[in-house]
């Protein structure tokens, strides 16, 4: 790709990995069939997430300067796009999960992650939280309807718990709150790697700087040391060479 679809790669690449994320509450949703507005919120995320990846798509293959070389080595752009709309048959929307595997994009991201473990980064992760605390809870309290009765705020207290890796005497009973309950427990170990990370970063990033300052200057200084030895020893052997030349000189009948 040239300067141009990486920057535009980068730009998309955030909204994406929030539609990636947002995959497994949807098929969580549409798995335990709540039924009424929770199923509509479901088809409705199914919809948007898949559009934006569809927007990916047509946007990357409209600024790439080679649509074939960028499809050879973006494969799952497409799968996601052609195996996952949601107008495929019931039988086949297991495919969606395909979505998930977008996150592994983050792998390839340093700058991403470098922004992720920034302030800015924390920020978002701390609002992402939130909404999971808040809205996970909602939904707990909709699939555990049948089988516990929970208001809103046993269910966040449920998620807060589950996210924190505390223990409490609510849990979960069927498939959907099962798999609702390993994402929010991944959001919130997620939220305390970044906060590790973020005051890491604030508080021993500079002496890290200041070390590897100075690792570079006794480098430096090293070869420093090791040219002015190199030039000693040219000199010496140049001397030599000349005292030689003398001795031979001197030797040699005229």
């Amino acid at each position: 790709m040239d300067a141009r679809s990486t920057r535009v790669a980068e730009r998309l690449n955030p909204p994406l990995l929030v539609a990636a994320a947002l995959t497994l509450p949807m098929v969580a949703i549409t798995e335990a069939h709540p039924g009424g507005a929770l199923e509509a919120i479901a088809d409705v995320l199914n919809w948007i997430t898949w559009i934006a990846f569809a927007i990916e798509l047509v946007v990357m293959l409209a600024v790439v300067p080679d649509r074939r070389a960028w499809l050879r080595h973006n494969p799952l752009d497409l799968l996601i796009v052609f195996l996952t709309p949601p107008v495929l048959p019931a039988g086949l929307q297991g495919l969606r999960v395909l979505r998930l595997l977008r996150l592994l994009r983050l792998l390839r991201l340093a700058q991403l992650m470098r922004d992720v473990f920034s302030l800015r980064g924390l920020h978002y992760a701390a609002l992402l939280s939130v909404l999971a605390a808040i809205g996970g809870g909602a939904l707990f309290v909709a699939l555990e309807r049948q089988n516990q009765h929970l208001d809103t705020w046993e269910g966040i207290y449920w998620a807060v718990t589950t996210m924190t890796t505390l223990n409490s005497s609510i849990d979960p009973s069927t498939t959907g709150s099962e798999i609702l309950s390993v994402f929010v427990l991944l959001v919130g170990i997620f939220f305390v790697a970044l906060l590790t990370g973020a005051f890491a970063q604030r508080f021993l990033g500079p002496e890290i700087e200041e070390v590897e300052k100075e690792l570079e200057a006794e480098q430096l200084s090293a070869e420093a040391v090791a040219l002015r030895e190199l030039h000693a020893v040219r000199e010496q052997l140049e001397a030599l060479e000349i005292a030689v030349e003398r001795i031979v000189d001197q030797r040699t009948p005229r």
